[in-house]
């Protein structure tokens, strides 16, 4: 199918809406309430953290050459996407609802449901990200059903963002332990609904194709290593990877920072700047993949994230203005950064099928599933801990050694991080012309006639 109608396209986008209250909420607004209202010691929390996503190592490719050798009446994906989705609002339920308990006690009871809900997340997350590449070949028309999947992604996570003080508002909230239980019992019950109904939405609305699916014995380990012999994706990966880990740490830590580092109360207002720059700008990076290929679109809104975001740094007390402007020009990039990269890895999936004769959307997604959480785990557990180190405290003023490590964390590392990323994609090999003679060549190849690698091909000329 080359082209998709608007509906189908929303269909697909509309868990990605659904699932980024596991962003926001868990990402930014659960570890300072587990650590200032439950009581979890933020060194122990970040520790978790960090393991949970080395155990999603282990589970994100797992589940996806599951989904990928899975057989059932009702395709592969979407009986995995639906029982992960009602799990998965199992355990938000009970992660936002902590009871009172002692600090061990609650220590025990983050790890289990942040565990819980991370596996469940991958069970729904992994099979719904490897749908997408299924539903059309054509480069073009990929870069924007992707935009669209992203940008309702991040339009999901600037409603998470804003759900807090919308919340806080509407219900007459106290800023008090209470009201920041009361705060999260309504997001929770607010948020399970929308991810089952979102979910129904969108396996209801497609047939999965007859895909090639092999008959093979390969042990998971080898099919990773195999995975890895495809160049394109392991540019794709590695430079995605260290960029995210740096993209991750601002994210962990803006709360901290806008509180302790501007002496402000406007982090929340930051956020929804910072997301609906990003919404507001990515049309723009679509017309121009269009016009120019994905990767300059990619290298350029990466450029632009990591300069603009290089000048906070240098900021401090009362530079609220000055804070707004850069978090601004660096939303700007910010869509592209999620949807472009989004639509490149459909592109290498389809190389894979050239070298290896299958479709293993899920391993391939289960790969990335690891690149973004270990990203987070790192942004997360590593950020955490280290400003646990460094003396941090909760609910006053803090050291100056805190404020530099946060400075650190929050602005010169991630853009050190990105500026890696983009010397390593500076190497990346498809553009439109080279995709479409890997597309010719499967052709060909299902048709039992020669065919030639195109990358191969170009590096014999060279």
């Amino acid at each position: 199918m080359k082209t998709l109608s608007i509906t189908k396209k929303l269909a697909y986008a509309a868990p990605a809406f659904a699932l980024a209250v596991v962003g926001i909420p868990v990402y930014v607004y659960i570890p300072k309430f587990y650590t200032d209202v439950v009581g979890v010691h933020i060194s122990a929390l970040g520790i978790i953290l960090l393991i949970v996503r080395l155990f999603d190592a282990v589970t994100d490719p797992a589940i996806g050459l599951i989904s990928d050798r899975l057989r059932t009446p009702f395709g592969r994906r979407r009986p995995l996407i639906f029982a992960g989705s009602l799990l998965t609002t199992i355990a938000i339920l009970l992660l936002f609802n902590p009871p009172e308990m002692g600090a061990g006690d609650a220590t025990i009871w983050f790890m289990v449901l942040i565990f819980l809900l991370f596996l469940f997340w991958t069970l729904v997350i992994v099979p719904y990200e490897a749908l997408g590449p299924e539903l059309t070949f054509d480069y073009d028309e990929r870069t924007t059903l992707f935009s669209i999947r992203d940008g309702a992604l991040i339009a999901g996570t600037l409603a998470a963002a804003a759900s807090p003080a919308a919340v806080k508002a509407i219900f007459n909230l106290p800023e008090t332990p209470a009201g920041e239980r009361r705060t999260f019992f309504i997001l929770s019950v607010v948020y399970a609904p929308l991810i089952i109904a979102a979910a129904i939405w969108c396996v209801m609305s497609f047939r999965e194709k007859a895909t090639k699916i092999a008959a093979g014995t390969e042990k998971i380990f080898a099919r990773m290593a195999s995975s890895l012999k495809n160049r394109p994706f392991r540019i794709l990966l590695i430079s995605y990877t260290i960029s995210a880990v740096g993209n991750n740490l601002p994210a962990t830590l803006i709360l901290y920072y806008v509180e302790y580092v501007l002496h402000s109360a406007r982090a929340d207002l930051f956020l929804l700047l910072y997301f609906a720059t990003g919404i507001l700008f990515l049309p723009m990076w679509v017309y121009g993949s269009g016009k120019t290929g994905k990767k300059l679109m990619w290298l350029t809104s990466m450029a632009l994230n990591t300069g603009a975001f290089f000048g906070v740094f240098l900021l401090g007390p009362g530079d609220e203005l000055l804070y707004g402007i850069l978090v601004f020009l660096s939303g700007i990039g910010f869509g592209a950064t999620l949807a472009i990269p989004s639509a490149i890895q459909a592109d290498v999936i389809d190389y894979d099928e050239l070298i290896t004769g299958e479709r293993r959307e899920g391993l391939y997604i289960g790969f990335w599933s690891i690149a973004k959480k270990l990203a987070a785990a790192v942004g997360v557990g590593a950020a955490l801990a280290l400003l646990g180190v460094s003396g941090y405290v909760p609910n006053i003023r803090q050291t100056d050694s805190v404020v530099m490590t946060l400075r650190v964390l929050y602005a010169l590392v991630p853009c050190l991080c990105n500026t890696a990323g983009f010397i390593i994609a500076l190497s990346y090999p498809l553009n439109g012309d080279v995709h479409r003679q890997i597309r010719e060549a499967i052709d060909r190849r299902d048709r039992g006639e020669a065919f030639v690698d195109p990358l191969a091909r170009s590096k014999t000329e060279v």
